[in-house]
């Protein structure tokens, strides 16, 4: 009877502070643990499409402003602004990472598509994460090593390219050093493209750093506000990419073709047939002048300037006479000599 009443005595009254003393340090694990799994919980997916956008706009904007620059300099001497080309992209490129970058701001491009640089180093150390956006933006470091990457990097190589092309260090018949030189810098730049290759695969399968130099930094893009619309349309960015693309098929196909031929396949569809038998014969049928050097187009006896039916004849082996569409076989001055063929 003594024993068990020996049991059932109560604790003492300090009792319970000593065990929660002894339980914090296992309450605070378990909740460092859960705010690490409730961050980890909460995967961001940064379109990727915005992100190529947001280069694409950068480089546009960078040219932008090179058009305006070299007008202030239209009225010097020709060819001198060429000379500093690199110097000039340098400085334009410096502008806009002082303005943008460096003052914790987006560049033009980022910020029309709703975008900003985080530090992924740092994300680690931070709380609770709500909605996967938060993170503190690049120190004053990586601010540095990004502006002396892509300025600078880009300027050297434009610079040690161009003196090495000046130099003509790929030559043969150059010294052992400039050439293992140039052969040298031939296998960076294949390394680099290779690099820059492997990070695009990455990019587009994790949708993380564009660049090496974002994934060296680790400076991730992400979005700027959650709840903000696409500055710029997918409308008006197809219809841009439509007419590109148009252009430049255009300006490939053109010089293709052979303007006379043309004509003449649209003068069949023409309505005003009349104009065509009324047209001055004296006149050269390509230039519309009259013939200062009057050859003859044979077998169709018709008039041309030399150096236009000349020219016509050396570049379309097949040239048909603009008038009559006959094949153009020979060439005969007009001339007493009329048996004087070329």
């Amino acid at each position: 009877m003594s024993s068990s009443s020996s049991n059932s005595r109560p604790p003492a009254e300090d009792a319970w502070i000593h065990a929660y003393k002894t339980l914090i340090p296992q309450w605070q694990h378990l909740s460092l643990s859960q705010s690490h799994s409730h961050q980890s919980l909460i995967p961001i997916s940064i379109s990727r499409v915005n992100q190529f956008d947001a280069a694409r706009l950068d480089i546009e904007m960078s040219a932008m402003l090179k058009e305006q620059l070299v007008k202030v300099f239209s009225l010097m001497k020709p060819g001198m602004l060429f000379q500093y080309e690199a110097e000039l992209d340098a400085f334009l490129e410096f502008l806009i990472w002082r303005f943008s970058i460096w003052v914790d701001k987006p560049t033009p491009g980022i910020s029309l598509m709703n975008l900003r640089y985080r530090d992924e180093r740092a994300l680690e150390a931070r709380g609770k994460v709500r909605t996967g956006l938060e993170g503190p933006g690049l120190t004053v470091a990586q601010k540095l090593w990004y502006c002396v990457a892509t300025v600078g990097g880009q300027y050297i190589w434009a610079r040690l390219q161009s003196f090495s092309a000046f130099r003509r260090w790929g030559d043969s018949e150059q010294r052992s050093l400039a050439r293992g030189a140039w052969i040298m810098i031939q296998r960076i730049e294949g390394l680099y493209k290779a690099a820059s290759f492997c990070n695009l695969l990455l990019f587009l399968y994790t949708g993380r750093y564009r660049t090496l130099i974002e994934r060296a930094l680790r400076a991730r893009l992400v979005y700027g506000s959650p709840i903000m619309n696409r500055a710029v349309s997918f409308e008006y960015m197809n219809r841009q990419l439509v007419w590109n693309e148009f252009s430049e098929m255009l300006l490939l196909l053109l010089p293709l073709l052979n303007s006379s031929s043309v004509k003449n396949f649209l003068r069949l569809f023409s309505k005003d047939k009349s104009s065509s038998s009324t047209d001055d014969d004296s006149a050269c049928p390509i230039c519309q002048a009259s013939p200062t050097v009057p050859f003859f187009a044979l077998p169709c006896q018709h008039r041309y300037c030399y150096y236009c039916l000349r020219t016509r004849c050396a570049t379309v082996p097949s040239f048909r006479c603009s008038r009559c569409n006959e094949p153009v076989v020979a060439m005969q001055r007009q001339a007493n000599n009329p048996n004087q063929k070329q």
